[in-house]
């Protein structure tokens, strides 16, 4: 193995400048994964994949490519953004090969705050029966108690992170090939996972049994690909095959694809939030494109809005940019306003010029955003966001609005309320921190200072998805926990001590 770990790009800082100016009051985003199999341009197409998904992580990228011939791995992991570290330069010198891997990362599990090199992915690591290479979108729910469990028996740990958990449980099965030591591995893990790993003998794919978080299969030419979101395909013109389904394991060698159902079966839940805000708009998920479901959330908001007792009378629809945008084109189509651009986003902000203190909220928020204040000055204004997680957010938008003198402010929220923490691999507030875990709508809406407040119901998201919300005695398709605290897995690692994770016969 040959390895380059270094720091590079844009600091941690830096990051909340380039993505959503109110990072502190969003749900982040787990990571993303994209690995290919026999390309020339394994690496180069790897780096565009990851760009690609760079909403899924913002705090580091790795990539990890594999020489047939030489039999020889190669690492770069950098913290920052992959436009600032994974040029062709450094794809072309550093990570030669005709295989790649590559992880976009924004820790759940693992450290917070400034970034480790060591909890970079993909993790790297000699195996009896050759090198591993592994990357992992999602999150451990037993990772406490697994990796307790591991150091006792004498695992000897590098990282913080739980996907370091799968390398050590895979080295201590001592029989059998590489993908059925990882299936073995994979059987002892609770939660969330899509996980992609690659050796020397081929790109695997594994989706955990109720397919929580996405995984597609895709094609360019003789090169097989595995990716987080069919956006990544897109950006290097490659074919969406198809989803990897639940539970399944796809192992791709030069010999073509062998699908594996290693796990026993369960309903299948996928998050419902990938559509509401995580996934990009332009992808297809679970086989419907996210604009899609998000303008007919939009709609559905409408019907529910002009159904109530109160329907609420304004001039306009406004999105909160960028991720509101398409539920206020639904919300405004259906319910009969005219939609306008009343907040214009600076989408060339970068490293500021000036630094605000931490203090200085304002200041940065009128580098990224600004009111279009002819065009609100004096009306009613409705609001649509995607989520309200604990409230500062919705504030600072709603104190822009007025200040630019519109008459009234009314939000208008395409997510129910979120009221339990998400631990599938999504960064969520603790439960206190949450502002619907804390009050109801009313109270919230006189803590924002909102003129009115409003959120879709969950079966109205659910028929925006054009699903049916499962009542009791059905099956629900979907993970909604963060909406419903119904959790479709147990969060061990929250629970007492979390049970036990090896079989007796285990090593």
């Amino acid at each position: 193995m040959r390895e380059g770990d270094q720091r590079g790009g844009a600091s941690d800082d830096d990051a909340s400048w380039l993505g959503n100016p109110f990072d502190d009051d969003k749900l982040r985003e787990e990571c993303g994964v994209f690995g290919v199999w026999n390309s020339p341009n394994a690496s180069r197409l790897t780096a565009l994949g990851l760009h690609a998904l760079q909403h899924r992580g913002q705090e580091a990228a790795g990539i990890v490519s594999f020489e047939k011939p030489d039999q020889t791995f190669h690492v770069q992991r950098r913290v920052g953004y992959v436009r600032d570290n994974f040029g062709d330069k450094l794809v072309n010198q550093k990570l030669p090969g005709d295989c790649a891997l590559g992880h976009t990362r924004y820790s759940t599990a693992g450290s917070k705050g400034d970034p480790e090199i060591r909890d970079i992915q993909p993790l790297y690591a000699e195996m009896g029966q050759g090198g591993l290479a592994i990357a992992h979108n999602g999150n451990l729910t037993n990772a406490v108690a697994l990796r307790r469990r591991l150091v006792d028996r004498g695992s000897i740990f590098q990282s913080s992170s739980d996907t370091e958990c799968i390398i050590h449980m895979a080295a201590r099965i001592f029989e059998g090939s590489l993908i059925d030591r990882l299936q073995d591995a994979l059987r002892k893990c609770e939660g969330a996972y899509s996980v992609v790993a690659l050796t020397k003998d081929g790109l695997i794919g594994v989706r955990d049994p109720m397919g929580i978080r996405p995984l597609v299969l895709g094609k360019r030419d003789d090169a097989w690909i595995l990716a987080s979101e069919t956006c990544a395909l897109d950006i290097v013109a490659a074919e969406y095959v198809r989803d990897v389904e639940p539970g399944e394991m796809i192992v791709i060698t030069d010999d073509g694809i062998e699908s594996m159902a290693p796990f026993q079966s369960k309903p299948p839940r996928f998050c419902i939030f990938e559509y509401v805000y995580f996934s990009r708009p332009d992808s297809v998920i679970q086989g419907r494109n996210v604009y899609e479901v998000r303008r007919r959330i939009g709609e559905e908001l409408a019907r529910e809005e002009r159904d109530s007792d109160n329907p609420v009378e304004a001039d306009m629809v406004c999105p909160v940019p960028d991720s509101g945008t398409p539920a206020a084109i639904g919300f405004a189509k259906e319910y009969g306003l005219p939609f306008e651009l009343g907040i214009i986003r600076n989408q060339f902000v970068a490293r500021t010029f000036i630094e605000p203190t931490l203090e200085d909220r304002e200041l940065k928020v009128r580098l990224k955003l600004n009111v279009n204040a002819s065009l609100v000055k004096g009306k009613r204004v409705i609001l649509v966001d995607d989520s309200v997680v604990r409230g500062t957010t919705s504030r600072r938008i709603k104190d822009m609005i007025k200040a630019a003198g519109a008459k009234e402010v009314h939000f208008r929220v395409a997510s129910p309320p979120t009221i339990s923490p998400c631990f599938y691999g999504v960064d969520t507030p603790d439960a206190e921190d949450l502002m619907a875990a804390r009050m109801n709508i009313a109270a919230m809406e006189k803590e924002l200072e909102v003129d009115s407040l409003r959120f879709i119901s969950l079966d109205g998201l659910y028929r925006a998805c054009k699903e049916r919300k499962g009542r009791q005695g059905r099956k629900r398709r979907y993970c909604d926990a963060c909406f419903s605290g119904d959790y479709p897995v147990p969060p061990l690692d929250h629970n007492a001590n979390g049970g036990p994770v090896f079989d007796s016969k285990d090593d």
